[in-house]
């Protein structure tokens, strides 16, 4: 045999090893993973990680597909634990949802502490099974992001409360007399007015209001207060709604392959 057909045969013998190689090193997909950050919890100083604080996330599954999708989702604090395991079925085109709540509870966490971490929601393909308990086995490189949506919404509230109404009421008064010469000359006579944040359908004791004002702003104590002759001239209530420092965010969360 010459030398060219002798080169000929190690090519071949090359390329067939290294696509044995390739096969071997090749490993079917087993799962379908989605991987959402989550954060829960209140942070009531400014020592951080975030900004003082109420937080919470919200992960939205959809099962998009014409057939039941089962899915397993785990939790991972950081520098943490790892939950167990949580089954669940997704019937074709219906949705979950995993909340702040879920995950800790399954650290059997009942507390305000801040938690951060993720969630691993798995989605094996073993377990893909079509209206005849047929295994479907999707196209991964075009469907694989077309079995579930996952949305993760973010929100975060700086607020000890979320926003409501509040009633203010609003007392126009004249200081008549300053036995104690304590209050400034340009004060007297002059119509001046205090706001009051109130409860609705509270009873108001508007004298002793504006006397407790007039002695926190002047420092007058209760012997003070007795020379002070006031006049109230008119009261009214007006309600708003408290300010809210609220903001929130929307991420779509794409899925990975694992072997």
């Amino acid at each position: 045999m010459d030398r060219l057909g002798i080169f000929g045969i190690l090519v071949l013998l090359a390329v067939g090893s290294i696509g044995i190689v390739n096969a071997q090193s090749v490993k079917p997909v087993q799962d379908i993973v989605y991987t959402a950050k989550f954060v829960c919890g209140s942070i009531m100083d400014s020592d951080g990680p975030l900004r003082p604080g109420h937080y919470e996330t919200s992960i939205d599954i959809l099962n998009n597909k014409g057939y039941k999708v089962n899915i397993v989702w785990s939790a991972v604090i950081n520098d943490g634990p790892t939950s167990n395991a949580i089954l669940k079925n997704l019937e074709p085109e219906n949705s979950t949802g995993i909340s702040c709540r879920d995950i800790k509870g399954v650290f059997g966490i009942d507390t305000k502490e801040m938690l951060e971490g993720f969630v691993l929601i798995k989605v094996p393909v073993s377990s893909l099974k079509g209206f005849d308990n047929e295994q479907v086995i999707p196209d991964l490189s075009q469907d694989a992001s077309k079995i579930l949506d996952v949305h993760v919404f973010y929100s975060a509230n700086a607020l000890e409360t979320l926003p409501h109404e509040i009633a203010v009421e609003k007392i126009s008064f004249y200081i008549i007399q300053d036995g104690n010469h304590k209050i400034p000359k340009e004060s007297f006579r002059k119509l001046l007015d205090v706001n009051v944040p109130i409860k609705l359908n509270d009873v108001l004791d508007v004298q002793e209001t504006v006397r407790s004002f007039i002695a926190t702003k002047y420092s007058l104590d209760k012997n003070d207060l007795d020379k002070i002759v006031l006049r109230i001239k008119d009261t009214s209530i007006s309600v708003s709604t408290m300010l809210d420092d609220h903001a929130v965010s929307l991420h779509v969360v794409q899925p990975r392959m694992a072997s």
